[in-house]
């Protein structure tokens, strides 16, 4: 899920993905991708599963709770039999396919857990909108990171990704150069970080993590593949530190709320998407506030008025 507000020029975003809903593509010997039909201005063309292996394989998110995807998945594995079920994280657009798809093959299911808060919610919080949370989700296997999960002829490392969900995951299969990164990164928007299901202290030192990597080319959740993995991270690291600057910009002209730095930070923004935009100002606020560098009264809350600290 993208904040899709981001219209900035400071990253080099590729919108050009001409793959079809329902036709699969090999990206790679052994890596094969297919689209479901459901775009939206969060999720782009629509969610993107993936096939790795040939004869046994697995399938790294099967999306939303969509017959017609799911046919296709497996179509796409006819005369192979699927072993692993692999989900990086529990949005709506990316795990609610799973129940079906096991039903079809009796895979097993690999995530690092049930959907959850990155913190605790704060006593007047209510559960956000924007996080599209699919909370019935629940994996036959859970995973933590660094863990090795081995089908035939591939293994793929687990490697912990919090800040867009708390139970992100992606799976790295370095034979490949390759690690499939979910929605933590993608190469036509930036993600949405919405407090309290995402962190942006969580979503910065992710991005660090996946930096320091080897992993050349990046497979997201939506969009097309991303060639030089870790120079487009730097790219995001620093578009989110000169978000940073721009909210703290806005607060030297005095106390103000959310939706006024939004109009300030996001020109031009569409109106469906105000509320996605808020809430990833509000990531940044909270980070803020921990930091001692912007002030609220009370918790930091999506409908609070910030300034900044003495």
């Amino acid at each position: 899920m993208s904040d899709a507000s981001d219209t900035s020029d400071d990253v080099p975003f590729n919108r050009d993905f001409p793959l079809k809903a329902g036709v699969v593509e090999e990206i790679r010997p052994g890596l094969r991708r297919v689209l479901c039909n459901n775009p939206s201005p969060f999720t782009f063309t629509g969610t993107v599963s993936y096939i790795i292996g040939t004869g046994k394989v697995a399938i790294v998110d099967p999306g939303p709770d969509n017959e017609a995807h799911a046919q296709a998945l497996i179509d796409a594995v006819k005369g192979e039999t699927v072993t692993h079920i692999l989900v990086t994280h529990t949005h709506k657009d990316h795990s609610p396919g799973t129940p079906r798809l096991k039903a079809a093959t009796g895979a097993t299911v690999y995530a690092e857990g049930p959907h959850r808060a990155s913190r605790p919610y704060f006593e007047s919080e209510t559960v956000s909108t924007e996080s599209g949370a699919d909370r019935n989700f629940r994996p036959d296997v859970t995973i933590s990171d660094g863990d090795v999960i081995e089908g035939d002829g591939w293994a793929v490392e687990a490697v912990a990704t919090p800040g867009h969900t708390a139970n992100h995951m992606a799976f790295a299969w370095t034979e490949r150069d390759a690690i499939l990164v979910g929605d933590h990164i993608m190469g036509w928007s930036t993600s949405i970080v919405a407090p309290p299901d995402g962190s942006m202290v969580d979503y910065m030192n992710s991005l660090d993590r996946l930096i320091a990597r080897d992993e050349q080319l990046y497979l997201s959740g939506h969009g097309a593949e991303i060639l030089e993995g870790p120079r487009y991270s730097r790219f995001l690291k620093r578009h989110r530190v000169a978000r940073e600057a721009s909210i703290l910009h806005r607060l030297g002209k005095g106390e103000t709320d959310i939706p006024t730095m939004v109009r300030a930070i996001y020109i031009g923004i569409d109106p469906r998407l105000m509320s996605a935009a808020g809430y990833s100002v509000l990531a940044h606020l909270e980070d803020l506030v921990t930091r001692g560098v912007v002030a609220t009264d009370g918790d930091p809350l999506i409908g609070g008025r910030y300034r900044l600290a003495k």
